[in-house]
């Protein structure tokens, strides 16, 4: 397991050429599936950002994440910042905010969202926002 504060700021090497393109400024979830589906790549020289898919990962690690060499940039997809990120319950309940997630980074999926009170488990998932983190009610 991993946790995406241990992810950010990672360094992105190119497999073949173990060529540093950037490191991972941030994860993109799709929260009713539970799982990462795009790495947003800070630019090592530029500066700027480029997203990857999550299939274009090659391997996710402590020290670096190993990419394709071609992989190519994906579309990056609508993003919202989890860490900080207010928790609501269906109902309509405050449930703190989001601390930190835990992912497996072989699969990408969501294993549980940290919280204050504790962790939340990813199959109370609904929906994810500008304003906040959906979960079941539970």
């Amino acid at each position: 397991m991993m946790l995406f504060s241990q992810a950010r700021g990672l360094p992105v090497l190119t497999l073949t050429e173990a060529e540093e393109i950037g490191v991972v400024r941030s994860l993109t979830v799709d929260a009713p599936s539970g799982v990462v589906t795009h790495v947003r790549v800070r630019g090592r020289h530029t500066r700027k950002d480029t997203v990857l898919a999550w299939g274009a990962l090659h391997a996710i690690g402590p020290d670096a994440v190993l990419v394709r060499s071609a992989a190519a940039p994906a579309e990056a997809p609508l993003h919202h910042e989890l860490p900080g990120l207010r928790i609501l319950a269906e109902t309509g309940d405050q449930l703190g905010t989001v601390q930190d997630v835990v992912f497996e980074p072989e699969t990408g999926r969501i294993e549980a969202v940290r919280t204050v009170q504790g962790d939340l488990p990813a199959d109370r998932l609904l929906g994810l926002g500008d304003y906040a983190l959906v979960v079941r009610a539970g």
